[in-house]
């Protein structure tokens, strides 16, 4: 059950952001300002409500499936995760939080683009970490 577990919220939260950054950069490029306010408010809620427990389900299932693995790639999928949550932490959560708050109030303006430029860069970067880590899990769960 826990690689089960596992396995469906890695997957859960890589959809999920990788749903954020399409939605994002779709809408940014061909979406309206009050379509743009809609998607950023719907990444911080119910997006970000269904993406901390899937992250939170994945970290701590993950932890507890490498304790009792002593495979090579166990350890790379582990420095990734951190690099994911402190992306998250520091810096996708709090850009979606301020860019809904801007969206919403119309002020689209340099630092909007600024942000969104970060969330977006940042997004990417965390959907190729987990890509990477249910590779590897993947490799680690077919003992290749």
């Amino acid at each position: 059950m826990g690689k089960r577990l596992h396995l469906a919220a890695a997957l859960l939260a890589t959809v999920i952001v990788t749903v954020f950054c399409t939605a994002t950069l779709t809408v940014e490029l061909l979406g309206t300002h009050p379509q743009v306010a809609l998607v950023k408010q719907l990444i911080v809620f119910p997006g970000l409500a269904i993406l901390i427990p899937a992250l939170a389900v994945t970290g701590l299932s993950g932890d507890r499936l490498a304790q009792t693995h002593g495979h090579p790639l166990v350890g790379r999928k582990m420095r990734r995760m951190r690099l994911i949550a402190g992306n998250g932490v520091l810096v996708l959560a709090p850009c979606a939080l301020y860019l809904s708050h801007l969206a919403s109030a119309g002020r689209f303006h340099a630092r909007f683009v600024t942000i969104q430029g970060l969330e977006i860069c940042a997004g990417i970067t965390n959907v190729v970490l987990m890509a990477l880590n249910i590779r590897d899990g993947l490799r680690i769960s077919r003992g290749l």
